[in-house]
């Protein structure tokens, strides 16, 4: 059994992490791409009937007195 710490090391020349614009640019390209699909993959939906009519005042000898 080895006692000693190993080491891995990344090639740090052959890439380098995007810059924040592209960062941005990556994350806003995915964002709409989730909105678009979200949108398409929406049902249709029929609009609801319209109320009942509503009785705003109550007629006079209604209450039974």
């Amino acid at each position: 059994m080895e006692k000693t710490q190993m080491e891995l090391a990344f090639d740090a020349s052959r890439r380098q992490p995007p810059s924040l614009p592209q960062r941005r640019r990556a994350r806003a390209h995915w964002w709409f791409h989730q909105m678009r699909q979200a949108v398409d993959r929406a049902l249709d939906w029929t609009p609801a009937p319209p109320p009942r009519p509503e009785q705003s005042q109550l007629a006079f000898g209604a209450t039974g007195k």
